[in-house]
């Protein structure tokens, strides 16, 4: 089976991806059980002026349909917001794994309340690109989270 930190090691490229691509630097990608990638991608909501694009949902998204996700796992570099806990949880997915949670906390404590296996690695990687991106970008990180 494939680490959680190898999982997040393709969340993380996604990430770069975004911040490349000049948006804001969350990326996600789905696993099946046993370690296969489905779909991966990152949030491009400046990219596509579309603010339904989380990287948890384009990932989801870019994975295509699935017979069922209990068995699945989400890995993001970011704690999940509500919207993408929603998501989580509406399809049943079965674990989180999160790249960190200090530069923002969003619905994963409620996943684990409801079922949902939640890792939080607390990646010195994800920690130091959402830092330096809201330390920079302030504004858009606002935009972004709903304030």
């Amino acid at each position: 089976m494939t680490s959680p930190q190898s999982m997040l090691d393709v969340a993380v490229d996604e990430a770069r991806k975004g911040l490349a691509e000049g948006g804001i630097p969350i990326g996600a990608a789905l696993f099946s059980a046993d370690g296969t990638l489905l779909g991966s991608g990152h949030n491009q909501r400046v990219q596509r002026d579309d603010p339904s694009i989380h990287a948890e949902t384009d990932a989801f998204r870019n994975a295509g349909r699935q017979r069922g996700y209990r068995s699945t796992v989400m890995v993001t570099t970011l704690s999940p917001c509500w919207y993408c806990s929603g998501l989580v949880r509406q399809f049943n997915i079965g674990a989180v794994v999160i790249g960190e949670s200090a530069t923002f906390t969003g619905g994963h404590e409620w996943l684990a309340e409801h079922g949902v296996e939640v890792t939080v690695l607390d990646d010195e990687r994800c920690v130091a690109m959402m830092t330096d991106f809201i330390g920079a970008h302030p504004d858009l990180w606002a935009e972004d989270i709903g304030e």
